[in-house]
């Protein structure tokens, strides 16, 4: 029953947004890999045929990875190959591939940035413009999330930390009376993958500092970034976050929550069907979200993600692909994503649809979370750089083989010639 309601909205959805369209058109869209659920997004395509008589649309998928997705489309584009008319992109891509002219600006077809972006969560808003310019259309919504042992913090009477020191000495109390070898304070992600960006800006941003300003140049504050990063060494040294961090990966973090070996956990959205889904989770129905918790004096500030629409600019059908995103970019299909695939949505106001929270009830968490910490990752053209500089020396630093004032010294004297 909840599925075929949401098919019909979006449906009727399609049928509202009905316009004149060349008979037989042909669109071709890339939908990326299980991850981004294209059996969903097909569903929300055969329904917005429907009500297109004149329109076919044509899905391509692949790449398990975000990366491997990039490095196909990449090549595409860098051929001005015209064989794909719409894709995906991952949240810190819009500036590269509007700076390079992959793709079309979409303002001609839905208006100036400051209306057509304004219905969205505001950090994408402020993801998908580029230079004054609507680069790309909010897809689904995704975000870091501190994922917690609601039965533990109720057994001994802990209330939610709200700094990295109160975490520190919440999980103490747990490991101490807790006298379980296998179990850890935090897991988090020091490998040198894209989650190793978020783990440093995640302390650094909560002190109210940023890393470029609006015209994309470096700023920086070193003493911000060292103590954020001795924050990092000081919970391993408390033994709250384990020695061997710098070899932890996102999956690495899903595992160990769910088979109950970790009090704290910070992850992406998708981890929470992990733990209350999977047949081998130890923690169903123990599992709470919390904000990420702040440096002191701070304020809490989650790193966001999330995937994309956005029209190619050697596409034939522009106009045509550029209407059918903001269908894909809308609140019935991110309703229909939600209910059917818990796919965070980047409308405020579905995060309150009751349909929605009876499927999803961490929801409701998330919703505010995003709506209210949500911080992008800089955007700039030279994003795939700037994360290849903050990922391998935060996993040094935290691999203690790079002493963090060095480290951040290194990230300070490359990120200075990225961003000129």
């Amino acid at each position: 029953m909840t599925q075929r309601f949401a098919l019909a909205t979006v449906v009727a959805a399609c049928a509202l947004a009905c316009t004149t369209v060349h008979a037989d058109t042909t669109i071709r869209l890339f939908a990326g890999g299980s991850g981004q659920r294209p059996d969903l997004v097909r569903k929300a395509l055969d329904a917005y045929e429907k009500s297109h008589p004149g329109v076919k649309v044509q899905m391509e998928t692949g790449g398990a990875t975000s990366e491997q997705q990039r490095q196909y489309l990449s090549t595409l584009l860098n051929a001005k190959d015209a064989s794909i008319d719409v894709f995906m992109i991952d949240i810190v891509n819009p500036a590269q591939y509007l700076t390079a002219g992959w793709i079309a600006p979409l303002d001609p077809y839905v208006g100036a940035a400051d209306s057509a972006m304004k219905p969205y969560l505001p950090v994408y808003a402020k993801a998908d413009v580029v230079g004054g310019k609507v680069a790309a259309l909010p897809g689904f919504a995704d975000g870091m999330f501190m994922y917690y042992r609601k039965d533990l913090l109720q057994k001994y009477q802990l209330p939610e930390p709200k700094t990295w020191d109160e975490l520190a000495k919440s999980a103490r109390v747990i490991l101490d009376k807790e006298h379980n070898a296998s179990l850890q304070g935090l897991s988090v992600q020091a490998a040198p993958i894209e989650g190793a960006v978020c783990t440093f800006l995640l302390p650094y941003w909560s002190q109210g500092k940023e890393l470029t300003d609006a015209a994309g140049k470096l700023t920086l504050d070193k003493p911000a970034a060292v103590a954020s990063m001795k924050m990092w060494t000081g919970l391993m040294d408390a033994g709250v976050v384990k020695k061997n961090v710098a070899e932890v990966k996102t999956a690495d973090t899903v595992n160990e929550f769910k088979a109950g070996h970790a009090v704290y956990a910070v992850n992406w959205g998708f981890a929470w069907n992990h733990f209350e889904a999977d047949a081998d989770s130890t923690v169903k129905g123990k599992v709470g979200v919390m904000p990420l918790p702040a440096m002191s004096n701070g304020k809490s500030t989650t790193c966001v993600g999330g995937w994309q629409w956005a029209v190619s600019a050697f596409s034939a059908r522009k106009a045509e692909s550029a209407k059918l995103i903001q269908y894909l970019s809308s609140p019935p299909v991110a309703k229909l994503l939600a209910v059917q695939g818990s796919l965070l949505p980047v409308f405020a106001e579905t995060y309150q649809d009751a349909e929605v929270v009876a499927k999803n009830p961490w929801f409701k968490s998330a919703g505010d979370i995003l709506g209210q910490t949500g911080h992008a990752r800089p955007v700039t053209p030279r994003y795939s750089e700037v994360s290849d500089v903050i990922r391998t020396n935060t996993s040094a630093m935290l691999g203690r083989s790079l002493p963090v004032d060095e480290g951040v010294n290194q990230i300070e004297g490359r990120l200075r010639r990225v961003l000129r």
